[in-house]
Parts: C-alpha cells; structure tokens; sequence
C-alpha cells in the first residue's frame, strides 16, 4: 500500500504541475522507482531470514510474504500500475465535482 501512495502520489503531483499524463507517469515512476525498489528489497530481506531460523511454520511464512512483496512491488507496483495508467489516459485523475468539493486538498509544500 505504501508503495502505491508513494507512487500515485508523485505521478498526481507531476500532473497537476504539467496537466500531461504521459509525462507525470514517466516522471512518477522515475522518482519513486529507487525508494519502491529499497524498501521492498529491504521488506523481502527480512521476510526470507526467517526462512533460516529453524521454525518450520516461521519459515514458510517467511518464504510467501517475501514472495508476495516481490510480486507487489516490482510486477504489480512497477509494471502494471504504470500502463494501465498510460493506457486509461487523462481519466486517472478524473473526479466528480461534487466529490471534489468534498475532499480536502492537502500539499506538503506551501503553494500560491
């Protein structure tokens, strides 16, 4: 999930800046790839030593979480994501104006 806000999230800002689709997706993806990449490295590290403590149940939860983050974040999060969002175009960040108005619009940095 964290990956998918990292992501999403950098690709939303590119487009709001640019109002280009391609660009922000290119953009997003290039500048959340080493964080998605360190983190899930990391999570699959941890996850396949306790393949190595002994526990036969331990290890075998060890193996399937390890297994399920590589699939998540380097099939789902960086190959899947990215080109259904290229091929649904500028309906990604379509919103109903109601709904709009509703959700509060929050930004790290201080805009204009």
């Amino acid at each position: 999930m964290d990956y998918q806000v990292f992501l999403v999230s950098r690709m939303h800002e590119e487009w709001v800046n640019t109002g280009d689709n391609e660009t922000a997706i290119a953009h997003g993806q290039a500048n959340t790839g080493r964080v998605i990449t360190a983190a899930a490295l990391i999570m699959i590290c941890v996850f396949l030593s306790f393949a190595f403590g002994g526990e036969r149940i331990i290890a075998e939860f060890g193996i399937g979480l390890g297994g399920a983050v590589l699939l998540d974040a380097f099939i789902l999060r960086t190959v899947l994501v990215p080109s259904m969002m290229h091929f649904l175009g500028n309906a990604n960040w379509w919103m109903p104006k109601w709904l709009d108005r509703v959700v509060p619009h929050l930004a790290v940095e201080a805009g204009d």
